[in-house]
């Protein structure tokens, strides 16, 4: 009888765990047929959700069925509505609304997250994101409606409600995209509102004072200190009562681990995301393994864990799928472990700033780091069309190439 590795979500983690599990199975000669790698997602497609922040976000995305029908993984599409992990067993709902159970004897959860929409008055209704490809497309289309409306102050400034990775890069690539819809000679003003007292927040002081001078000088403000109280459709209203007029707000602020994690018995942390072992099991939920944005995991042995992003997500995954097929096989599982740690923060048109280490120390900026980041969101994070290729570089051992 046919076992069944299932992995739920194609972002990241989720491909980058088929493909690993597909590689673990050549490489212990199982028998085709003997263990299937399965994959539920609605689409099989991977999102570039770190490039959502750009323009023509709708071309952000890698097409994956070749790549899953050359490398043997099975794909479903459909939405997973329910997991069982006491009889292992998810519930699938399909596009057309019809309805299945499939049964799995390891499963891997990389569902991902989304962004965190508070209670605040309007923001359902009024803010956009660039959060998921759809909400990023929708900005795209609004911003250039802009064009079609009468010229004024409120047209053509945009709010950033959000001053962390996301809002930063996005604010510092707001001027160009407007300049580009609006006219070179238009006012443009973006405005970044931040409750902390810092821009960039969880980025730490080593990054800050390039961030600041980029912004600075990209003409972007900071009102800082300042946490967001109301949105409507003709703007923002702070804690503090300012009010600031605008036909565009945007909302990058907080991430949550899929909803899905709820449903997995063991601890959580703040963000809804699932406390792994080392080897990326759920402690309470033998038969799953959590990974990506889904779980947070040591990255080594001096107390720092996993953030969510593609760079933790893509290694997450490689381990996730090869220690699934372990463990299925009756192996040694192997520890989770990535050490090296870039962040590489987009500055629009001034460039960008690269730092090493958990410290963040500064390594590049301006156009040497531009050309970094534009060599990860153009090749890096994209998975190799050829399947040998990408089976290769599914290896937990695989080290990035920059």
């Amino acid at each position: 009888m046919t076992q069944r590795i299932l992995i739920i979500g194609a972002g990241f983690a989720g491909l980058w765990s088929a493909l690993a599990a597909v590689r673990r199975l050549k490489l212990e000669n199982v028998a085709a047929g003997d263990i299937e790698v399965a994959l539920v997602a609605p689409e099989a497609v991977l999102t570039m959700r770190p490039r959502l922040y750009e323009p023509a976000p709708a071309s952000m995305v890698a097409p994956l069925q070749q790549l899953f029908d050359d490398t043997g993984v099975r794909f479903i599409a459909g939405k997973v509505e329910a997991i069982r992990s006491a009889s292992d067993e998810v519930d699938i709902v399909a596009a057309d609304g019809s309805r299945s159970t499939l049964a799995y004897d390891r499963l891997v959860l990389a569902a991902g997250s989304s962004l965190f929409r508070p209670e605040i008055p309007g923001l359902q209704e009024f803010a956009f994101s660039a959060d998921q490809r759809d909400d990023a497309v929708a900005l795209d289309a609004h911003l250039h409606g802009l064009a079609a409306r009468p010229a004024s102050a409120a047209r053509n400034t945009v709010i950033v409600a959000g001053g962390g990775f996301t809002g930063i890069e996005l604010a510092a690539e707001l001027p160009a995209r407007l300049r580009a819809i609006l006219g070179q000679d238009a006012e443009i003003k973006v405005i970044i509102v931040e409750r902390a007292p810092d821009i960039g927040p969880d980025l730490g002081p080593g990054p800050r004072p390039v961030i600041e001078q980029a912004l600075a000088e990209l003409g972007v403000e900071c009102r800082l200190g300042s946490a967001v109280a109301a949105i409507d459709a003709e703007g923002l209203t702070t804690a503090n009562g300012e009010r600031i007029e605008a036909a565009t707000v945007v909302w990058t602020a907080g991430v949550r681990a899929s909803a899905l994690t709820a449903q997995i018995p063991g601890d959580k942390d703040a963000a809804g995301r699932l406390r792994v072992a080392n080897d990326l099991r759920v402690p309470a939920a033998g038969k799953v393994f959590a990974t990506g944005d889904a779980a947070v995991a040591a990255t080594d042995d001096d107390g720092n864990h996993t953030l969510m992003s593609c760079q933790h997500a893509m290694f997450l995954g490689r381990s996730s799928g090869d220690n699934a097929v372990a463990d299925l096989l009756g192996l040694a599982t192997r520890p989770y472990r990535q050490p090296y740690y870039v962040t590489c923060l987009d500055l629009g048109a001034w460039g960008a700033v690269v730092t090493q280490g958990w410290g963040r120390k500064v390594w590049m900026t301006g156009s040497e780091g531009k050309a970094l980041k534009v060599a990860i969101n153009g090749r890096v994070i994209y998975p190799p069309a050829d399947s040998a290729a990408a089976l290769a570089a599914a290896d937990p051992a695989f080290e990035l190439s920059l």
